[in-house]
């Protein structure tokens, strides 16, 4: 089930958020509060992806932006990753948005899920993420929306 993210929703999220840093290294810096780091200046709306009553993912969009998108290790492969971006488009377009996102080019997953959706890649950028450290970074855009039949 994918719904409105709820505050009382934090600290799971924020645990599950962990397993993935642990698993695959998302998000690429471990934040100092994951509380805070899950409600970013900008934040529209946020959503969680349920199974058996226990968060098992997150998505944030913030304007028109894509963010926080993850699924627990244990949880991947039952479609919670495509099923939570699109409750994000669908937010985004009913604000008039055609939503974007980032992913690092490494994040091979997250790759293969969005262009599998229909995303298109719209630039490859090298980004100084601190200390020098420079990460290529792919830029996507949602699909283009199609009029209702």
């Amino acid at each position: 089930m994918i719904r409105r993210r709820q505050d009382s929703d934090l600290d799971a999220c924020a645990a599950v958020l962990a397993e993935v840093h642990t698993h695959s290294g998302y998000p690429h810096h471990w934040p100092d509060d994951p509380v805070r780091w899950l409600t970013p200046d900008g934040l529209t709306a946020a959503w969680v992806a349920e199974t058996d009553g226990t968060i098992a993912g997150h998505a944030a969009l913030c304007g028109a932006e894509v963010s926080r998108l993850y699924v627990a290790p244990a949880a991947r492969g039952a479609g919670l990753g495509g099923r939570l971006l699109r409750a994000v488009g669908a937010e985004a377009a009913a604000r008039g948005l055609r939503p974007v996102l980032e992913v690092k080019a490494t994040d091979t997953a997250a790759v293969a899920l969005y262009e599998r959706l229909g995303w298109r890649r719209r630039a490859t950028e090298r980004q100084d993420w601190g200390g020098g450290e420079m990460v290529t970074v792919y830029r996507y855009a949602a699909p283009p929306l199609r009029p209702a039949d």
